[in-house]
């Protein structure tokens, strides 16, 4: 039951990342050196707006809202629950710990390729290869 639970949350998270598709504010180079955009899976919040969960769960590690606030770049809140924030690598070994986070991982852009004829169509969508509880 953990494993298909996980499965549709991954599944989840891809249809609404693929429905993401902001060129500007997905930057993996951001001008914070050693910062990259990452994706932050948690548990669906009880009682609490995701929104104000995610940014709660990220000021533990940033140290204020107003931090939390200006690194989030999007929050998932339908087919899943998490949120896109720009975080340097000791920043994600911190957020790892905080509770209700399931899984912290790099955002990915990839392009994709038109089958029928060859051209190549650029996305920049955030995909994921493979979900790891």
């Amino acid at each position: 039951m953990k494993q298909l639970r996980s499965i549709l949350i991954a599944s989840a998270l891809l249809a609404a990342s693929l429905l993401f598709s902001s060129s500007s504010s997905l930057s993996t180079s951001t001008a914070e050196e050693g910062a990259a955009v990452y994706i932050v899976f948690v548990d669906e919040p009880v009682g609490e707006k995701p929104e104000a969960f995610h940014i709660r769960t990220l000021a533990a590690v940033l140290g204020s809202e107003e931090s939390a606030r200006r690194a989030i770049l999007f929050h998932y809140t339908h087919a899943a629950s998490g949120f896109a924030a720009k975080l340097t690598p000791k920043q994600v070994e911190e957020l790892k710990k905080q509770p209700g986070v399931i899984q912290v991982m790099p955002s990915r852009t990839y392009s994709i390729h038109e089958p029928t004829s060859g051209a190549q169509v650029q996305s920049k969508s955030t995909m994921l290869q493979k979900f790891q509880p």
